[in-house]
């Protein structure tokens, strides 16, 4: 029988597994919006990057910051299968070497998980049913390819979270 003071039982592989590929989920699509944002070509015209998206300008400020915060948040699912999902890292101040409650991670990534289902789950229906003029040739393909893993980050944030709170409980 285990006490609240023992370690929990290491991350199954699956579960390890299931987070890395979660936190991959979001590479292809920001490395897209980073390109946009540096405005290379893909997809847009230079008018529609200039009106539309104010690239250059504030447009492209948005876009790289929305893929770095994207995948920050992505690599947090790594938290509930690493050690530092256990045990604050010392390196953080006032918070260094406590040990994390479980609810702590398990509430915000169980949000989190929901949040992605709901934004995520109608995407592959919209992009292929929706017309997009300003996509220029087979980038409207390209673009929906690079798009289509991040309807898995939500079930499979979920799936690593249950396994993180079976572990902790």
């Amino acid at each position: 029988m285990r006490t609240r003071t023992d370690s929990p039982a290491p991350a199954p592989r699956w579960a390890v597994r299931a987070a890395h590929a979660a936190a991959l989920t979001t590479v292809p699509s920001g490395l897209w919006r980073i390109a946009l944002g540096l405005g290379l070509p893909v997809g847009y015209s230079d008018q529609v990057l200039r009106q539309d998206f104010h690239i250059p300008g504030w447009g492209t400020v948005y876009v790289i910051g929305l893929s770095v915060v994207s995948e920050a948040l992505a690599l947090l699912t790594l938290g509930l299968v690493r050690p530092w999902g256990e045990v604050v890292p010392s390196w953080i101040p006032l918070l260094g070497g406590r040990r994390v409650r479980p609810l702590a991670a398990v509430v915000p990534a169980a949000l989190g998980s929901v949040a992605l289902v709901l934004v995520w789950s109608g995407f592959a229906s919209w992009w292929t049913t929706e017309e997009h003029p300003a996509m220029l040739g087979p980038w409207h393909t390209v673009v929906g390819v690079l798009y289509q893993p991040l309807v898995l980050w939500g079930p499979l944030l979920a799936a690593v979270t249950v396994s993180y709170y079976r572990r902790h409980r």
